[in-house]
């Protein structure tokens, strides 16, 4: 059996880090990073979903790769996603990344064109094969993507030694135990849906990856070391509060992403920038928003963690 402590944990999804020219910053990306080695949790998902990956170009991504294995000093479990819509740039960004020395790399199917499983399988499997000694995710959120991860294809690419796993993100808490039930011991299943969480968790997930973990880390760390314990009333309680932080912040009229920014930079000072067009830019009206989510997450923090 492989060794899958590394994974299993909390591993916050990484957010786009951008300047004032709404360029990559490298500096907001080596203090994100900093501020996740100093919360304590297991590892960062880098260049998905939370990080706008669909906006962004190759060389985006690479830098911001860069500066996070540079900031993380091998003190955090690294999953690069690195699916593009084309196979080429996806096996460049494959082979970066090893060079790099993340633990995983990952990626969602293609999106757009509906592509039969024999297809996206040797999409997955030429991705791998451009970083032949890294671990391999399988990213399964076919609300986004718009194609699901089957058994058949899951058994398909299990025959690859070098897939480990899958991502979940799919909103029926009982694919994971599906997959978990098919791949056994030897895989991991990473819980998708934040609001999700416990759900996972119960049901078969080892690990978790989430784009709301990063405003809250310590919250989700709570919940998992009460889950870990058998302390599963104490970590509904906090589930409960964490969604309703959830809930708020995807009431603006701006992106999630761009509210969870506001609230690090208000929290935590970081400065990470707004989200890339097409992603919709906060407005005035959403300052209440982010003021109102901020003090839920401080008011959490010191009802649970005191």
């Amino acid at each position: 059996m492989r060794n899958l402590d590394k994974y299993k944990g909390v591993i916050p999804a990484f957010y786009a880090c951008y300047d004032g020219e709404g360029n990559i910053s490298p500096e907001g990306v080596q203090a994100l990073t900093k501020y996740f080695v100093e919360k304590g949790v297991k590892g960062v998902y880098v260049n998905g979903s939370s990080g706008e990956c669909i906006y962004q170009s190759v060389e985006d991504k690479k830098i911001v790769l860069e500066n996070v294995m540079k900031a993380a000093e091998g003190k955090l479990t690294v999953i690069a996603h690195v699916a593009c819509n084309n196979t080429q740039d996806s096996m460049e960004l494959a082979r970066h990344a090893q060079e790099l020395g993340v633990d995983a790399i990952a990626a969602i199917p293609p999106i757009y064109f509906r592509l039969p499983e024999h297809a996206i399988a040797q999409y997955w499997n030429d991705i791998s094969s451009a970083a032949p000694d890294t671990d391999f995710v399988i990213y399964n959120i076919p609300q986004l993507a718009g194609v699901a991860l089957t058994q058949s294809l899951f058994a398909e690419m299990r025959k690859n030694p070098r897939v480990i796993g899958v991502k979940n993100s799919s909103m029926p808490v009982q694919d994971i135990q599906m997959f978990k039930q098919e791949a056994g011991e030897d895989y991991i299943i990473f819980n998708g849906p934040d609001e999700q969480f416990i759900s996972g968790r119960v049901i078969g997930a080892e690990g978790a990856i989430g784009g709301t973990y990063g405003v809250m880390p310590e919250l989700f760390l709570k919940m998992d070391e009460h889950i870990k314990a058998g302390g599963i009333a104490a970590a509904r309680e906090i589930q409960y509060d964490v969604d309703a932080i959830i809930y708020k912040m995807c009431s603006a009229h701006g992106n999630m992403y761009g509210v969870i920014k506001a609230i690090l930079k208000k929290n935590e000072g970081l400065e990470l920038g707004g989200v890339r067009k097409p992603l919709a830019a906060l407005i005035d009206s959403d300052k209440e928003i982010v003021e109102e989510a901020a003090g839920m997450i401080r008011d959490a923090r010191e009802k649970y963690l005191a």
